[in-house]
C-alpha cells in the first residue's frame, strides 16, 4: 500500500518510525515549512535521515498543492499532528482518502487545545479519535476512539506524553490495518452533543485566586507545561507549574508559608503549594528559590 505520512513534531516522527519498522511503503512525507532561523522539525529531520521524499508546501489550498498530492498516487494519507488546514479535495486525493489523529473524544473538545480544556474543566476522562477530515475543523466521520482517565493530579504533560501520545501512535497503525483490510469505518459525529474550544492561550491561563480552589488547581494542571498558568507578584508575571493541594481557609492569594516543600498560597476553599515556577526572563526554579530572590514573605499577596 502506498502511504503518504503528513505530520509534525515528535508524534509525527513516532508514527513514521512505526511505519518503517513494519516495512510500509512510504511514498512521501509532508510537513509544515521550516521557519527561517528555526530548528528543523523532528519528523522532517528523521525522514531526511531515512532518505524519504519530503514536501513542505506553505499552503495546501492551491491547485499546485492538489496536484502534488495527486502525484503521489497514494492509497492512503495518514495525518499525524497537522496544524495547517488541508482542503477536503486534497484529503480525498489518495485512493482511500485521509485519516487523522485528534487528542479528544470527538465531538467533545474539537479544536486546537483539546487536551488542555478537559483538564481545566475538571473532567475525569478524555481520549483520542481517529477520523476522516472534511472541510470543517475536527468534524469528519470517526473511525476509531480510545479513552483514558485523567488522574486527579495529572498535568497536560502527563495526559499527553504518558497516555494520548503512545495510544495515538498505536491507534494510527490500527487505522492503517483497518484500511488494508477494506474496513473503511465512518461514523458521523453528533455535533450538537459536542463542543468546540479555541486556543488555551495566555488569557485562559491567568490565575484568579478568588475562583474556587478546585478550578484554580485544574487550570494550573491544564497549562503545565504549556502555555503555563500565570499570576503576578508586585506587578511582575510569575508562571506556575508543579503544585500540590492542601485544605485550609483564609484570604485568597495570600502567601502563608515558604519552605523546602514549596510556597503555600491561600485559595478560595483550600490552599495550593507552589513547587516549581518561572519568573519573567528566568528559568524554571523551585518556588523557594523564587521567593528568596524576590524577597517574598508570608502575608504578601499574589495576583496584584
Amino acid at each position: 500500500m502506498r502511504i503518504v505520512l503528513h505530520g509534525q513534531q515528535a508524534f509525527g516522527q513516532a508514527v513514521l518510525e512505526k511505519l518503517l519498522e513494519r516495512n510500509e511503503n512510504i511514498v512521501a512525507v509532508c510537513s509544515a515549512p521550516t521557519k527561517e532561523g528555526k530548528k528543523e522539525d523532528p519528523l522532517v529531520a528523521f525522514a531526511r535521515e531515512k532518505g524519504l521524499p519530503i514536501h513542505q508546501p506553505a499552503s495546501w489550498k492551491t491547485p499546485e498543492a492538489l496536484k502534488l498530492m495527486q502525484s503521489f498516487d497514494a492509497d492512503i494519507c495518514m495525518m499525524a499532528y497537522v496544524l495547517l488546514f488541508i482542503p477536503k479535495e486534497v484529503c480525498d486525493a489518495p485512493k482511500y482518502g485521509t485519516f487523522q489523529y485528534h487528542p479528544s473524544l470527538c465531538p467533545d473538545h474539537r479544536g486546537p487545545s483539546s487536551i488542555n480544556w478537559p483538564i481545566a474543566m475538571g473532567k475525569k476522562r478524555t481520549g483520542l479519535s481517529i477520523f476522516w477530515p472534511n472541510d470543517c475543523l475536527d468534524e469528519g466521520p470517526i473511525m476509531i476512539q480510545k479513552t483514558c482517565e485523567i488522574g486527579a493530579d495529572e498535568t497536560l504533560g502527563d495526559v499527553y506524553f504518558k497516555k494520548l501520545f503512545p495510544m495515538g501512535v498505536d491507534a494510527m497503525i490500527e487505522g492503517l490495518d483497518l484500511v488494508k483490510a477494506g474496513m473503511l469505518i465512518k461514523h458521523d459525529q453528533r455535533l450538537d452533543f459536542g463542543s468546540y474550544e479555541s486556543w488555551f492561550g495566555r488569557e485562559a491561563a491567568e490565575i484568579d485566586w478568588s475562583s474556587p480552589v478546585g478550578d484554580v488547581y485544574n487550570l494550573i494542571r491544564a497549562a503545565n507545561p504549556a502555555p503555563g498558568a500565570w499570576t503576578t507578584f508586585n506587578g511582575k508575571e510569575l508562571k506556575v507549574y508543579d503544585i500540590a493541594y492542601v485544605d485550609g481557609a483564609g484570604d485568597p492569594g495570600v502567601v502563608l508559608s515558604i519552605n523546602e516543600n514549596g510556597t503555600t498560597i491561600q485559595g478560595n476553599g483550600g490552599r495550593i503549594i507552589l513547587k516549581r515556577v518561572r519568573p519573567v526572563g528566568g528559568e524554571k526554579m523551585t518556588s523557594k528559590e523564587w521567593a528568596e530572590a524576590e524577597g517574598v514573605v508570608p502575608g504578601q499577596k499574589l495576583g496584584i
